[in-house]
């Protein structure tokens, strides 16, 4: 069991709503005493964990504690832990049946994009149809906000939180909206568009609530420079949406994982399990007021491109395709939203965005009508080139 001064501890720090000393940049952080470290969970630090375990510990020590806190997950502080002095830990692969070797994270020279596993909480469960998530599930999801004329606001996509700073989306929902629409910011931590906050009841009858939602203005637009307006392929169809504020990270909000492993680089994913959310809101309609997922399948490019081939539509590596089923497509989604894939590397398992809802089939769910989504891992170095502090 847990020691009740180590919850107390918690407590504290999560208590406590000051800046701490040491700082996480998606899994990074330098130490009180000036070490690099790596953002983790207490019980993982063994120098640490075992100065809480004393029981009784001295002001220096406790003020030395409460500065390497360096963020929040599930629920959980989290504190900078030297990486000179981490605890060896033995991988654990989740449930895929089978040992896998660890595969190495592709390095950002920027180092303001995420690393797991302070990124892409994991899915609650797996689901095949469009059903509604988890009140806390998907945290890095948003819906970009429109001003029309008469200063009237919408929600008309989707998009994926990937630092405190920027938004993934569609190229299509910055650059192929009405002439008279601006795309002006984004919400955060939504899942019910009809209640703030959003609250559930619990089997015991007591209500369980969200924080409430936040709305944070857009300050740059950055589509890819090669996307081609309202072409047909709609290529290179993936835009970064720069946020006026620093977004704080909450059991609410937080990043997704980018595809920085080597075996998610060039994978169309053949033979994963695919899950694509949103609210069902494209540019000119929408379908739930609550958040929604829904698994599909991979689909080869070779198929694919037979399907679009008469509507004079190529689909090219830097996509995928994905659905098909009958009823489940990203119709559930949003135009802008997350396509993700749940991975596991050195011992987490994280979400990672794979894809970004990009076209598909009018009606959408048809069968044999796989969607398109922008295959993310083409666009790290447009990613990684855009993004500043």
């Amino acid at each position: 069991m847990e020691p009740k001064f180590i919850l107390g501890l918690l407590v504290l720090f999560i208590g406590e709503r000051r800046q701490a000393y040491a700082q996480e940049i998606f899994g990074y952080c330098t130490t009180p005493d000036e070490n690099s470290g790596t953002c983790i969970n207490l019980r993982e630090c063994g120098y640490l964990f075992d100065l809480v375990q004393r029981g009784s510990v001295s002001t220096e020590s406790r003020q030395f504690l409460q500065n390497s806190q360096c963020g929040y997950r599930s629920g959980q502080v989290l504190i900078c832990c030297a990486n000179n002095r981490r605890l060896n830990q033995q991988p654990v692969w989740g449930n895929q049946g089978q040992t896998q070797q660890p595969t190495t994270p592709r390095v950002f020279t920027s180092n303001l994009l995420p690393q797991p596993p302070n990124c892409g909480e994991n899915f609650n469960d797996r689901v095949v149809g469009g059903v509604e998530t988890g009140k806390r599930e998907f945290p890095w999801m948003v819906l970009i906000e429109y001003t029309k004329p008469g200063n009237v606001k919408g929600h008309h996509c989707g998009g994926s939180l990937i630092n405190n700073r920027y938004v993934i989306t569609a190229a299509h929902c910055v650059s192929a909206i009405p002439s008279d629409w601006q795309l002006t910011g984004v919400r955060l931590g939504e899942w019910d568009t009809t209640t703030n906050p959003d609250c559930t009841t619990e089997k015991n009858g007591r209500s369980d609530c969200n924080a409430r939602f936040v709305d944070n203005a857009v300050v740059e637009l950055i589509p890819h420079p090669q996307y081609p307006g309202n072409a047909r392929d709609q290529l290179h169809d993936i835009a970064l949406l720069r946020l006026r504020d620093p977004v704080a990270y909450t059991e609410f909000i937080s990043p997704v994982c980018l595809p920085s492993l080597a075996s998610q680089r060039d994978a169309g994913f053949l033979g994963r399990k695919l899950v694509v959310a949103g609210w069902g809101r494209t540019e000119t309609n929408f379908t739930s007021n609550r958040k929604l997922k829904a698994e599909v399948d991979p689909v080869p490019l070779s198929d694919c491109n037979k399907r679009y081939a008469g509507q004079r539509r190529t689909v090219t590596s830097n996509q995928i395709c994905a659905g098909g089923v009958e009823g489940v497509d990203s119709c559930r989604g949003d135009s802008g939203g997350p396509l993700l894939l749940e991975d596991y590397n050195e011992g987490y398992s994280n979400v990672y965005l794979a894809g970004v809802v990009s076209y598909g089939p009018t009606p959408c769910g048809m069968r044999g009508w796989p969607g398109v989504y922008t295959r993310v891992a083409a666009y790290l170095d447009f990613i990684e080139n855009n993004v500043r502090p």
